[in-house]
């Protein structure tokens, strides 16, 4: 059960305590201030968030607590108090001892965190051994901790590779590795933002109940505001370095007293709103540590910074009983809610067309490898039998878990992937056959905007060379080509001086923005999204998301918006479509969907997602277990038997789950549903 923990006095004395921290990078004579003064507690039994942006100092602040800053990043000022004792005094030895034994850290990225040549059982027991215990009761605590943390059939996948595992389940290894010397604190850096909405709400049930369980403090580091309000009893915010806010988490979700708190709250899209409620994002970018601006860092992005703003940096002040903040506006009572830079709500295209730009019927798509020499290879159906339709000026979103297909739909219309079966249709003309004048149709008519726009631009040409490079293709050169590129840019927010700059000058959301002007050369009548905006902070998130809807509404675009947010899926999409094993479960109208869901993979979804409302109740929410089958070796009947809340697995009587597969049919409520008992899962009454 997740939920945020009662509010209780804390003890008179904290198990951590940063006294401010300052920690620098020196190379040279050159210093940069990556923590500055930062102070808080950590209370036995809470769970702190730090929240802020890239470059805020969040993962620099973990690190320094940890005595694992690589250099030439050193503490140079400020104690981190461990029940009393300095651990910035003590020496490396002396910190292996206590890392992991007293301090433990679960890292953003499970693969990379775990030794892909060691079994896992190894791997916890190494842990255990380092500080002291036999190999045979290493593995016995081992087993216990795997099964703490979730895992099933501990005597059989204790000993295999973490290759063998899912995402979610090498994260609970790593969650075991943490906990097996029953540390009192741990720091979790980004913990699920790798993961599917599903194993994430997982993940945090997991936390939520080892902290309760064990009474272990846990310092949350995320950048999702709906985490924090799920799990987190005190809340810390950060930019440019320093504390902005902090303070008991409710508190500062109700009456947040410092814009930029403000800000990131107003950033967020929400289940509870329609895309009609328009996002704030804020504008411009974190700054560089090495170049903060005078005074307040948050004054150049601040709608309510004044004078004193911008030549006077404000200190942390009491804002009442637990609260603080660095705001002269607060300090003076004054209003400290952003105000969106210009009207944000815009007139749509209009009505939309009668004929899809983009058609796909019966479509299936097999991944397999091909055999060998007289050898052939049973088919594996990534998209197996999906139907859709996009029209021009609207946006079809298109969500499910890793692994459901999504990616393969996708490069399958554009000719990546060749189809096994099925139909493809671009602006009214057949091109399954994928013949070179097919290709052209559909590169004159789609383009792809990528999850990660560093590795879709080539880092050894401008950006102006890039968009150029793209407008050759479609036949515009020279001085033309020049014209339309620098028009290009400035359509999506960008001035002529980006031209001769290279992809690393660039932060992360303005290098989706050139994205964005590279997929626009070709005039397309149709922009297939593939998670746009997973890699970015939740304020860039705002302003892109932003973009796409203004692009959508002024030029009439019809969007393929591929996520694993429901929330922004929910805010910038017209219908949506929801992907379970290669099949679409649900489909219709936003409202519909999330509104009043007909198959439970879509309750669960939705259920599964953290919102930034800490009064919302979660104790009955509906978490699926386990991972989604390979398509390989789908289920027989309905795919998502194995899974489903009101299935066979919990109501043996509905064998014709097991047996039959349903069709996409409609619902009274409007939408289309493949279940035999659309509409009999209710979040937490399964």
């Amino acid at each position: 059960m997740i939920a945020v923990m009662d509010v209780l006095t804390p003890p008179a004395q904290p198990l951590l305590k940063v006294e401010h921290l300052t920690t620098t990078f020196d190379a040279g004579k050159v210093s940069v201030k990556a923590v500055t003064d930062v102070s808080f507690d950590v209370f036995p039994g809470r769970v702190v968030g730090i929240v802020g942006e890239s470059g805020s100092g969040k993962s620099v602040t973990a690190r320094s607590i940890m005595g694992l800053l690589r250099a030439p990043g050193r503490v140079r000022e400020g104690r981190v108090l461990l029940n009393g004792r300095n651990l910035i005094d003590l020496p490396e030895g002396e910190m292996r001892r206590i890392r992991g034994k007293q301090i433990a850290m679960v890292f953003q990225d499970p693969q990379a965190a775990l030794n892909p040549v060691m079994r896992v059982g190894d791997q916890i027991a190494e842990a255990l051994m380092v500080h002291g215990a036999d190999a045979g009761s290493a593995r016995d605590r081992a087993k216990a901790l795997l099964a703490q943390v979730g895992i099933p059939d501990v005597e059989r996948t204790i000993d295999q590779y973490p290759h063998e595992f899912s995402g979610g389940m090498r994260q609970r290894v790593v969650i075991a590795i943490a906990l097996a010397n029953d540390p009192a604190l741990l720091i979790a850096d980004e913990p699920t933002t790798a993961l599917d909405v599903t194993i994430q709400a997982q993940i945090l049930r997991l936390l939520a109940d080892l902290g309760r369980e064990l009474n272990v403090s846990i310092i949350m580091i995320t950048h999702d505001m709906g985490v924090v309000a799920e799990l987190c009893d005190d809340l810390i915010v950060m930019y440019g370095g320093r504390v902005v806010e902090q303070g008991p988490v409710r508190d500062i979700f109700a009456n947040p007293r410092h814009p930029y708190t403000a800000a990131l709250l107003k950033a967020v899209p929400r289940l509870d709103t329609a895309g009609d409620d328009p996002l704030i994002a804020i504008p411009g970018a974190p700054p560089v540590p090495l170049r903060l601006p005078p005074g307040c860092a948050f004054h150049p992005r601040c709608s309510n910074a004044v004078d004193k703003c911008r030549v006077e940096v404000p200190p942390l002040a009491p804002m009442g009983d637990e609260r603080r903040s660095a705001c002269w506006v607060a300090m003076a009572g004054g209003d400290v809610a952003p105000v969106a830079a210009e009207a944000t709500m815009r007139a749509r295209h209009g009505e939309r067309e009668r004929e899809p730009a983009l058609r796909i019927e019966g479509l299936r798509t097999n991944v397999a490898r091909p055999g060998g020499f007289l050898r052939t290879s049973d088919p594996v159906y990534a998209v197996d039998g999906v139907s859709l339709e996009v029209y021009p000026g609207e946006t079809l979103g298109l969500v499910g878990e890793s692994g459901c297909g999504k990616s393969t739909l996708s490069r399958t219309i554009m000719g990546i992937n060749a189809v096994s079966e099925g139909r493809i249709s671009v602006a009214r003309r057949d091109v399954t056959a994928m013949e070179p004048e097919d290709r052209r149709q559909v590169s004159t008519t789609i383009q792809y905007i990528f999850q990660d726009p560093f590795a879709s631009l080539n880092p050894r040409r401008t950006i102006g060379q890039s968009i150029t490079e793209a407008l050759n293709v479609v036949g515009i050169t020279g001085a033309a080509a020049e014209t339309r590129m620098v028009e290009l840019l400035e359509r999506v927010g960008l001035s002529q001086d980006y031209v001769p700059r290279y992809p690393y000058e660039l932060s992360g959301g303005q290098r989706q923005r050139v994205g964005i002007a590279r997929a626009l050369s070709a005039n397309p009548r149709i922009l297939i999204c593939d998670e746009p905006v997973s890699a970015l902070d939740v304020s860039i998130q705002a302003q892109i998301i932003s973009l796409l809807e203004e692009l959508r509404d002024d030029l009439g675009l019809g969007y393929l918006f591929i996520a694993h947010d429901l929330s922004v899926v929910r805010h910038i999409s017209d219908r949506v479509a929801v992907m379970y094993l290669g099949r679409i479960v649900e489909i219709g109208t936003a409202e519909e969907v999330y509104g009043n869901p007909q198959h439970p993979y879509t309750v669960a979804l939705l259920s599964s997602t953290p919102e930034p409302n800490p009064d919302r109740s979660v104790e009955n929410r509906t978490i699926l277990t386990g991972d989604m089958p390979s398509p390989a070796r789908p289920p027989s009947g309905c795919r998502f038997r194995t899974r489903c809340p009101i299935g066979p697995a919990f109501r043996s009587e509905r064998e014709i789950c097991n047996t039959t597969s349903p069709d996409l049919v409609e619902t009274p409520n409007g939408q289309k549903a493949a279940c035999h008992f659309a509409g009999e899962a209710e979040p937490g009454k399964a």
